[in-house]
């Protein structure tokens, strides 16, 4: 078995060491080295090129974003920011984000030793998502096989049970609900830049950090002309709307008459991610129906796929982002499969059929 090549660049030695033995224990992964600093790492590197990059922000001699843009430019590889959860470094992560990493996982400011229990599987699963990063140009090798499955709880364990009152009523309003994971941050930007400011409303869970959501909502909002936040309980879902649920939490829509409105919640782990594209799309099955578009974007795993089908199921519209545009195709591949969607779609397509919900 090919192991995935890891190469972990932390000033911190405590990090180094913790991230080190993680990724020693596990089976498909092969650390190839430890860096205090970029310019360092990038010596042991030319000897031996991982495959995924883990990489701090906040470094001596070279700082993580212009360590990034370099790489991006002259060698791109998959890129995952282990980050503390300071607003700086928050901002400063979602700047890695657009500067092409796949994704970033939070480090605690405090008891990094306990990084190792606490956040093990988010990094690793982060890592092995990376593997199967499109970043760049095509990389060589064999990427890393995929997580095996573990038992996990469903969206049934956040969702209200059935009820005849939950029936859809004919409604003039028109909503869309996106999910993504991996590679979202920027598909997200590239959809919603690209509507205009009369739009359908928008529901979207981005699996993201807590506290991240905020900051990612903000940005997205300085650079689209629709109104882009993120979710508070209660908010309505009008035209020229874009609510994000809030990393941490779930988001499920909810009808009153022929009014949308988002409720945010806390709740165990669903397809293992809170906030779930499963439990959002489930929720817009019930309230919404055929009164809804729901679109499934890059991402790794499944998360979204049963939501999808049960809105498809519903009457809604649906739609999974197309393999070529994906960063990594694996939630809209099991939409696929599962019947949840009705056809693959470009992302640059997507703003377009968005635009065409009346």
């Amino acid at each position: 078995m090919n192991k995935t090549g890891v190469f972990v660049i932390d000033d911190s030695a405590v990090v180094r060491q913790v991230v080190a033995e993680m990724i020693g224990k596990a089976p498909d992964l092969r650390l190839v080295g430890v860096a205090p600093d970029p310019l360092y790492a990038l010596e042991r590197m030319q000897r031996d090129w991982p495959d995924v990059i883990v990489l701090d922000i906040e470094m001596p001699r070279m700082d993580g974003i212009t360590f990034l843009k370099k790489i991006m430019t002259e060698r791109p590889t998959p890129v995952v920011i282990c980050s503390t959860l300071t607003e700086k470094n928050t901002e400063t992560s979602l700047q890695a984000l657009t500067a092409g990493a796949v994704d970033v996982v939070a480090k605690p400011k405090l008891g990094l030793k306990r990084f190792l229990e606490d956040a093990s599987a988010d990094l690793l699963d982060a890592i092995k998502a990376a593997a199967h990063a499109r970043v760049g140009r095509p990389r060589q090798g064999t990427p890393a096989p995929a997580a095996k499955p573990v038992p996990r709880l469903a969206a049934d364990a956040v969702l209200a049970p059935p009820s005849a009152t939950q029936a859809m009523a004919e409604t003039t309003e028109r909503l869309v609900a996106l999910g993504t994971s991996t590679g979202g941050t920027q598909a997200l930007e590239t959809v919603l830049t690209a509507l205009p400011r009369v739009s359908p409303g928008i529901v979207i869970v981005q699996h993201m950090p807590e506290k991240f959501t905020a900051a990612f909502a903000a940005r997205l909002n300085s650079l689209c002309a629709i109104e882009v936040r993120e979710a508070q309980a209660n908010d309505r879902v009008t035209p020229g709307r874009a609510l994000i649920a809030p990393g941490g939490r779930h988001m499920l829509l909810k009808r009153s008459g022929a009014y949308y409105y988002v409720d945010v919640v806390d709740g165990p782990l669903v397809s293992r991610h809170r906030p779930s594209v499963d439990v959002l799309f489930r929720s817009v099955a019930k309230a919404a129906g055929r009164n809804a578009l729901g679109i499934i974007m890059t991402g790794m795993g499944d998360d979204g796929a049963v939501g999808l089908k049960e809105m498809r199921d519903a009457g809604a519209r649906t739609l999974a982002q197309d393999e070529a545009s994906c960063v990594v195709y694996g939630m809209p591949k099991e939409a696929l499969k599962r019947g949840g969607a009705e056809r693959s779609i470009a992302l640059g397509d997507i703003a377009q059929e968005i635009g065409r919900l009346h």
